[in-house]
């Protein structure tokens, strides 16, 4: 893909908007015009090289944008980045009506080099993949999924506190060691430095309310880490007509008629019931589910638990809801929501950029970059197939398509723009010469041996006697 000198529509005008939106919000952080097409550039060169990297952005514009002035531009010109993504998330939403939806909290993981030594937030994660350790960087998001769209509204960078990783570091060895409990060191106290995933969760819900006072948040769907009494009590305090889920492990304690047993104890007593359920409101497939109102020890309030069976699984995965109004059958459905933030994660991480190649350094550049890639995935919602299809309650296309469509499209824009230039032939022929210096860089292959010395490869008279031996 090459990107010319015009951009597509759909993305300057969205600046426009954003810009609009933020001189209303606040007068004195409008973008100027250089920084409106610099982001629309940005976000299409993201699209077109599947990364930021500014290295392949210049490739991309065939040299008329140099790295060095695209760094320049994110590290020093004024960009409101965080009001500009609030701003973006805001459009979308006025864009779509959106008046309610779903709040799903996850987080992903990104691997990076274990060199890495300028890049933040980068710490030893637990590979699931492998189940061994990688390094990398975590990211908490918050999704809203609407009855049209679903959205990234919310992220949060997760870094353990350095002290405490090496206090379970030496407490681990010398409990290995058998060394007892009282000699060994205590955890070092609690660092607001280094919030929990828990305390960067229940400070995205704060702030989206705070951003979106007007949203009604139906359902809020977190994944088996948020299963505990910190989060279902601080998600419920913040929206509280709101249904909270998430999940329990099998040895939970539950209480149930003045008796103490694990949540998996209680429901092998109690079977579940074959039943039809809907899966993200579209498909329909049969479940065993069984539902009790108990009490949680660990959590020292009842819950409703929920053991929940797919179809052709042997185990049960057992969801807790902080309402105890709600239906079995509303929870379940409403539970299997939360799948939608990994469909975003693939979009995401396949498509637009931030997890394939972004090496940018220093809490801003991961920050930045990271609120640039997000401004992708709302772009693609203003793109105006995407809106039709939408808004006339058709099947709304992936990212993958669309991302494919404005290559073509913008390839398109760019062969119009050199045939109605004053001498076509002549823009061919610089253009030519454009590709040759700044995209095709022919590299020394080391197959070959021109150049090189092949060393002496002939037998040596006086070793003769050596053969005949």
């Amino acid at each position: 893909m090459v990107i010319g000198k015009n951009l597509p529509v759909f993305i300057t005008d969205f600046f426009e908007k954003i810009d609009e939106r933020i001189r209303a919000h606040s007068p004195g952080n409008g973008l100027s015009k250089t920084q409106k097409y610099w982001l629309s550039f940005c976000v299409l060169a993201t699209l077109a090289t599947h990364s930021i990297c500014w290295a392949k952005f210049e490739k991309v514009s065939l040299g008329k944008y140099k790295k060095n002035a695209l760094s320049w531009m994110f590290r020093h010109s004024r960009i409101p980045w965080p009001l500009l993504f609030q701003v973006s998330g805001t459009v979308i939403i006025t864009l779509y009506r959106i008046t309610s939806g779903v709040l799903n909290i996850d987080e992903t993981d990104n691997h990076r080099s274990k060199s890495t030594k300028k890049i933040s937030w980068v710490h030893k994660l637990k590979d699931k993949a492998t189940g061994g350790y990688a390094t990398g960087q975590c990211v908490v998001f918050l999704v809203l999924t609407a009855p049209s769209i679903t959205i990234p509204v919310g992220f949060k960078f997760y870094m353990p506190d350095p002290a405490v990783t090496q206090w379970k570091k030496k407490y681990d060895k010398l409990k290995k060691l058998g060394i007892p409990a009282a000699q060994r060191p205590k955890k070092p106290p609690k660092n607001s430095n280094y919030p929990s995933k828990n305390e960067l969760a229940i400070q995205l819900l704060k702030e989206f309310k705070e951003k979106y006072p007007d949203i009604k948040v139906n359902c809020i769907n977190a994944d088996a880490l948020y299963g505990n009494k910190k989060f279902l009590n601080g998600a419920a305090s913040i929206y509280k007509s709101t249904q909270v889920i998430s999940q329990i492990g099998k040895n939970r304690k539950v209480r149930h008629r003045g008796k103490d047993m694990s949540v998996q104890e209680y429901f092998s007593r109690n079977s579940g019931v074959l039943q039809q359920i809907k899966i993200r409101g579209d498909k329909e497939i049969m479940a065993t589910i069984a539902s009790a109102r108990l009490y949680v020890s660990s959590q020292g309030v009842k819950r409703f638990v929920v053991a929940l069976k797919y179809e052709g699984e042997d185990e049960y995965r057992y969801l807790v809801a902080a309402d105890m109004s709600w239906r079995t059958e509303d929870i379940v459905n409403a539970y299997t929501l939360r799948w939608l933030v990994e469909v975003f994660f693939q979009d995401w991480k396949a498509n637009e950029g931030w997890a394939a190649l972004t090496k940018l350094t220093g809490e801003e550049g991961s920050r930045n970059s990271l609120i640039l890639s997000l401004l992708v995935d709302h772009r693609l919602l203003f793109h105006p197939e995407q809106l039709a299809r939408i808004k006339n309650k058709l099947p709304a296309s992936t990212v993958g398509t669309l991302r494919r469509q404005i290559s073509i499209d913008s390839l398109f824009m760019f062969i119009q723009e050199l045939l109605q230039s004053e001498n076509p032939a002549k823009a061919l022929e610089q253009l030519a010469s454009e590709v040759k210096e700044s995209i095709i860089s022919l590299a020394p292959s080391k197959k070959h041996m021109v150049g090189r010395d092949l060393g002496r490869l002939e037998a040596s008279p006086s070793l003769q006697y050596r053969a005949a031996g």
